[in-house]
């Protein structure tokens, strides 16, 4: 499941009166004072045996401080709604990636894996 069929039916439970509370695995205020939302869709997404990072099932609380406190924000270099945040993780020597799609002035956690290199615009 995409993106835009995520972000579309976010928008049908809000039309219906539905609460997202029941689809948000966390949220938060980054530290640009931005809120962010990870659905358990996306999470189910990035973590499933069948996708490139089921690994990450084991950093969720990693992806929440990676929002909150990142040493690095890049706005992404093909889509100007979407920003990549990145946090060092010690233990792995690498770098935490989690990538967020602005839509209404609120953000939305699309992928989280990680990388060696931080992207640069």
């Amino acid at each position: 499941m995409g993106l835009k069929t995520c972000v579309g039916g976010l928008n049908y439970f809000i039309k219906v009166g539905w609460h997202i509370k029941n689809m948000t695995v966390f949220e938060v205020k980054d530290k640009l004072g931005k809120n962010i939302r990870l659905t358990k869709e996306r999470w189910g997404h990035i973590t499933s045996p069948s996708s490139l990072h089921p690994y990450m099932t084991n950093y969720l609380e990693e992806v929440k401080q990676t929002l909150l406190n990142p040493d690095i924000i890049v706005l992404n270099k093909f889509d100007e709604t979407k920003m990549n945040y990145y946090k060092y993780i010690k233990e792995r020597g690498e770098y935490l990636l989690v990538g967020v799609k602005y839509l209404n002035g609120k953000g939305f956690v699309t992928t989280a894996f990680m990388t060696r290199k931080v992207k640069k615009r």
